[in-house]
């Protein structure tokens, strides 16, 4: 060997053993050698499924602490914020008092049977109107025993001012049958022998009953205490049953009376249907209703 030669060493990858091996026929230059070996792995196997134990922990304590909304708990409203609130009914009936100290119905009448005749006239009718009929009425028809003796078509000239008077006549002389016939000509100073005569529902009765009687057996709800009553966030409902419900739900038995006639009062000087005299009225403060004309406080869209 000549000086300076060196002989050649196998290659460590191996790879000089196929460089001169023949290849097998039909097989590409290009495989020789390399189909033998395996191809390295470039990735897990399919079925290997890599998870981070960190983002595990995380999403196992996410499902431990996540709550449905419909579960997450409201924050319990303040007596500013509930309308219902004893502090805010006690500062309406405080200030109500105020306003209208000692005021009693607005009927005149001067025996129960007048007032009731008065009030089943005053259905869709003002108490301005019914206080001009009804004393020319009562000169004319003295006691319920007058009234009984009448066919309806008699009464309506009468009363034909205060509207309706077809149907009111026939209310007003069927309940002075009534009362003559089965109540010995005394008016009923309760409830349910009240609303057996005609033209009488649960507005009429506790008027007569409260008025009258004295008796706080429910809540007077006409147009105005209807109207006021929703604006004042008493109640939401709409029809006066379900109202009266409300309003001796939250306000004292105690002044079911007076509070019902201090509504009337309020809804006839301050608190119209338009344009309520909001600038005038000392309950503002406590009113969040929608159709105000001034406001100082938030108005509330369902307050109507």
């Amino acid at each position: 060997m000549a000086r300076g030669m060196q002989t050649r060493q196998p290659s460590r990858s191996g790879r000089h053993e196929g460089a001169g091996a023949r290849r097998p026929r039909g097989l590409p230059s290009k495989l020789v050698g390399s189909a033998a070996r395996p191809r390295a792995s470039r990735g897990p196997a399919p079925d290997a499924r890599v998870v981070s134990a960190p983002q595990t922990a995380r999403s196992q304590t996410r499902s431990k602490t996540a709550r449905p909304k419909s579960a997450r708990s409201t924050p319990a409203q303040t007596p500013a914020e509930n309308p219902l609130a004893p502090e805010r009914v006690e500062a309406i009936l405080k200030r109500l008092d105020q306003l209208y100290p000692g005021v009693t119905c607005a009927l005149e009448h001067q025996s129960v049977w007048h007032l009731l005749v008065a009030t089943i006239l005053s259905a869709q009718c003002t108490d301005e109107r019914v206080n001009k009929v009804t004393p020319g009425l009562f000169a004319k028809y003295p006691t319920v025993r007058h009234f009984a003796a009448l066919k309806p078509e008699e009464l309506q000239p009468d009363i034909r001012s205060t509207g309706f008077f077809r149907n009111k006549s026939k209310s007003v002389v069927g309940a002075a049958q009534r009362v003559v016939g089965e109540y010995g000509g005394e008016v009923p100073d309760d409830m349910q022998r009240l609303l057996t005569l005609p033209g009488v529902a649960r507005k009429t009765a506790n008027v007569v009953l409260g008025t009258w009687f004295k008796k706080a057996v429910g809540v007077v709800v006409d147009t105005h205490v209807h109207r006021i009553s929703r604006r004042l966030e008493l109640t939401k409902q709409d029809d006066p049953v379900k109202i009266e419900q409300d309003l001796m739900r939250v306000i004292p038995q105690a002044r079911w009376i007076a509070f019902a006639h201090q509504l009337i009062w309020h809804g006839r000087k301050l608190c119209m249907a338009r344009n309520p005299r909001c600038a005038d009225c000392s309950l503002e403060p406590l009113c969040h209703a929608a159709d105000k004309t001034w406001s100082t406080v938030e108005k509330h869209k369902t307050a109507r």
